[in-house]
């Protein structure tokens, strides 16, 4: 917290803090901005050609990762400006429109340690590999600020890494909270780099197994798109043909039984609801899928039948390969067996 960010080729990168933004204040005055840089979290934005024509609330949600309805707070409240513009949520970007955003920061987590159980694959002084199960939410967020990893996490292990801030402790990645599987958790700032630069430079490397409707007909191939958030829908994402940002995913059938088959995945990129979104787009959503596959299913699932089942990378203290699985969830397990005994 505390560095700018700037939108590189459709991505947010950190760069060195910007002067500081203009936020007015109530009566019309402009606010001390050096007691203002120290209580907020200011970043630069820029709108590449892909955001031309957006509404201010919809590209500034897309970008911050946030909800259209806290966006417009934000600029309601003068949180945003364009030089000493003040932008509001009507505003239509231009290409090459350069923004300043002043983000309250964040309040002290106020997540308490709690006891809840981990299934934990691996660990040491330096990384946690664990096992999420589907339902848990990986970290505090509104409407989740108890029962979560983070909470589960701070109760197990006293240190860890701090470069996500007090609200993500040493989570190096994410999974949806319907999707259970294998991750891996940073307890020290040396170790998180390590694992964030493997990710980002894709040696470290993840497979998923699902379920999906249909019969897939090639044996394998590669799922290569733009994904961006959906335009009708901000909790979806959607295949866009200009804009966005590149998402690839590889397949593998394992199994077909008719009308549903067992598929694993690997992920080139990371994007949000990846793999959904791609096995939907190629015409065969994910079983239990409430977003892209919101249909009756013949099994009991809560949530997407996806695993995360594999990972993959080195670790950073000893340089030595590392390579965990995970077991299915019961719940996929199930289905597995019912669908080798034909019961669907």
């Amino acid at each position: 917290m505390g560095h700018a960010t700037e939108r590189i080729s459709g991505k947010l990168n950190e760069t060195e803090a910007p002067a500081a933004a203009i936020v007015w204040n109530d009566a019309g005055e402009e606010p001390d901005l050096a007691a203002q840089d120290m209580e907020e979290d200011i970043r630069t934005v820029t709108a590449d050609t892909a955001d031309s024509g957006k509404r201010a609330d919809v590209f500034f949600a897309d970008m911050l990762e946030s909800t259209r309805s806290h966006v417009q707070i934000l600029l309601n409240e003068g949180r945003v400006c364009k030089g000493s513009k003040l932008i509001k949520p009507n505003y239509k970007v231009k290409a090459g429109d350069v923004f300043q955003v002043v983000l309250p920061r964040p309040v002290p987590l106020e997540a308490e340690p709690e006891n809840i159980p981990l299934d934990i694959i691996y660990e040491d002084e330096d990384v946690i590999v664990l096992n999420k199960p589907r339902g848990m939410v990986v970290h505090p967020a509104p409407g989740h600020n108890t029962g979560t990893l983070v909470n589960a996490l701070l109760f197990h292990c006293k240190n860890l890494s701090g470069i996500n801030g007090v609200i993500r402790p040493g989570i190096v990645h994410r999974l949806d909270k319907d999707t259970s599987g294998i991750m891996i958790v940073a307890k020290n700032d040396e170790a998180h780099v390590s694992l964030s630069k493997q990710i980002q430079d894709k040696t470290a490397r993840r497979t998923y197994l699902c379920i999906v409707r249909g019969n897939v007909k090639a044996d394998n191939g590669l799922i290569e798109t733009r994904m961006d958030r959906d335009r009708n829908d901000r909790k979806r994402m959607a295949v866009v043909t200009e804009g966005g940002r590149e998402a690839i995913t590889g397949y593998e059938v394992l199994e077909r039984f008719g009308r549903f088959t067992v598929v694993r995945c690997s992920l080139k990129t990371g994007r949000t609801h990846q793999i959904r979104l791609h096995m939907e787009c190629l015409g065969y959503p994910l079983v239990g899928d409430p977003k892209y596959s919101p249909m009756k299913t013949p099994f009991s699932i809560k949530g997407q039948a996806l695993h995360s089942q594999t990972l993959d990378f080195i670790h950073p203290r000893t340089g030595k390969p590392m390579h965990f699985e995970a077991p299915l969830p019961e719940d996929m397990r199930i289905i597995m067996t019912r669908l080798h005994n034909g019961q669907f």
